[in-house]
């Protein structure tokens, strides 16, 4: 049972871990039509018929965006790390929680980064770009927040998995 809850617990951390990854680096949250042509918009630069231009802008929700998706990358790299601590010799029940609460972060964060740009987008785009959606980046990025809640849930019961396994089982007395 331990080692189930940890290796299910760290496959969701690195599977988590590689989609906020992806879905930080690519340019594809959301697709446009600009002046008759296809359009894609990314965190970091927006590409029109196949041409890819920096962000020159420089838009408080933008910045949020990026902050607190990298913000999750990086809690999400130390969660893993911290459970990947549960395959070691050793009481290392602490590094263990560390690494739940690190992951539990990461998917609140992105869900905070995700969550603030649904909001301009749909505010400010939506009413800008007719024909607009979101792309697949944008929802890698939501699978990647439900991953990181699996694991860092999965990793807090194996918390308590260790704690209820340590205490000896109450006796039960058939003499009263």
């Amino acid at each position: 049972m331990l080692y189930t809850l940890a290796g299910g617990g760290t496959l969701c951390g690195v599977a988590a871990l590689v989609l906020l990854i992806v879905s930080t680096a690519t340019d594809f949250w959301m697709q446009y039509r600009y002046s008759g042509s296809s359009a894609n918009q990314g965190l970091w630069r927006f590409c029109i018929n196949h041409k890819c231009h920096v962000h020159t802008i420089t838009v408080a929700f933008w910045d949020a965006t990026r902050a607190f998706m990298l913000l999750a990358v990086l809690s999400c790299f130390a969660g893993v790390v911290l459970g990947l601590s549960a395959f070691t010799n050793g009481n290392k029940s602490r590094r263990v929680r560390t690494g739940g609460i690190a992951l539990i972060l990461s998917g609140f964060l992105a869900l905070l980064a995700l969550a603030i740009y649904t909001g301009v987008t749909v505010t400010f785009f939506g009413k800008r770009f007719l024909d607009w959606r979101f792309s697949w980046s944008y929802i890698i990025g939501w699978v990647a927040i439900i991953l990181a809640f699996a694991a860092g849930i999965c990793v807090f019961h194996l918390c308590a998995y260790q704690r209820t396994s340590a205490e000896p089982a109450p006796s039960t007395n058939p003499d009263n």
